[in-house]
């Protein structure tokens, strides 16, 4: 029987400074209500200049696998999605390895997939898992976009936020844990959205791929785990801005009441969005035992992934 992969654990880090509209109001030619309109987004966090992404990674995977009831030395591998990295090289990963106290000889890497990298270290896991190579993994999506905005583009400068979330990954009793996933990318239109270094976007062209794909997604594997869309219990999708997420709300015919929006809180931050709404829906409560939740993320690559789970160790 293959074996049955779930979260055991879940920690997340925002950086305190809170930048309003407002604020940006005051250096950008723009107001509140022009951002509040075309995103939906009202603050989002921005990591001091000095701090590193990996410290953000770090603070995040501690509180993870503290929640997991483990300890550094118990995690086999680590892996760090982000595209936003200290270095070149060597790897965050690398660096979380050594600021956790995580063992020496722990494999550990970076997964660029822009804001699909946290489903895609998520599927990496599990079949790391399910081969009995590691039985914990720290699967990380940590972001300061801060870094590579031009604070000068409105387009841009106004949607990203730095934060990073951490799971543990670990095998689950056989009615829970994920059930399926989807993996995909079309690098044919790479090119709307890119950083060299810096983010530049085509709005118009990401938010037809973003409505278009992320319903397309989850249709798939919800099917593939055998239900329907009538059975989700929560929907977490990347959160890009207001507007995509309702739109695919309103194709999947799911009630508001069971999609997540954190997008108005934390802006979009990346690889790390999806486990920041996770970890913040947990504390509202509102993902209980025995539901079916769906993740999925979308972005630039042009790349998307999801699971389907069943809550619950």
């Amino acid at each position: 029987m293959v074996k049955r992969v779930g979260i055991l654990g879940i920690g997340t880090y925002l950086p305190e400074n809170v930048v309003t509209n407002h604020d940006l109001a005051e250096k950008l030619n723009t107001s509140d209500e022009w951002i509040r309109s075309r995103t939906g987004i009202l603050e989002r966090r921005n990591a001091p200049i000095e701090m590193l992404t990996s410290e953000m990674a770090t603070e995040a995977g501690k509180i993870a696998i503290r929640d997991a009831g483990l300890s550094p030395k118990d995690i086999g591998m680590i892996l760090v999605a982000t595209v936003t990295p200290d270095y070149a090289f060597p790897s965050v990963a690398s660096v979380v390895q050594e600021r956790l106290g995580i063992p020496s000889g722990t494999p550990a890497m970076d997964i660029s997939a822009a804001c699909s990298g946290f489903v895609y270290g998520m599927v990496t896991a599990m079949h790391f898992i399910q081969a009995g190579s590691y039985p914990y993994v720290l699967v990380i999506g940590a972001e300061k976009f801060s870094s590579i905005i031009d604070w000068a583009d409105r387009s841009t400068a106004v949607l990203f936020g730095d934060g990073a979330g951490a799971i543990v990954l670990g095998c689950v009793y056989e009615d829970r844990g994920i059930i399926s996933f989807e993996l995909g990318a079309d690098g044919a239109r790479g090119k709307h959205l890119l950083a060299d270094p810096m983010v530049s976007m085509s709005g118009r062209e990401v938010f037809k791929f973003a409505v278009r794909q992320m319903p397309l997604t989850v249709e798939s594997v919800v099917q593939k785990a055998g239900l329907k869309n009538e059975d989700i219990d929560f929907l977490i999708p990347h959160q890009a801005n207001t507007r995509i997420i309702e739109t695919a709300r309103e194709r999947l015919a799911l009630p508001e009441e069971k999609v997540s929006v954190t997008v108005n809180r934390y802006g979009n931050t990346s690889a790390a969005s999806i486990p920041l709404s996770l970890a913040y829906e947990i504390q509202q409560g509102t993902i209980n035992d025995n539901d079916i939740v769906v993740l999925v993320g979308f972005g630039a690559g042009l790349t998307w992934g999801a699971v389907c789970l069943r809550w619950g160790k």
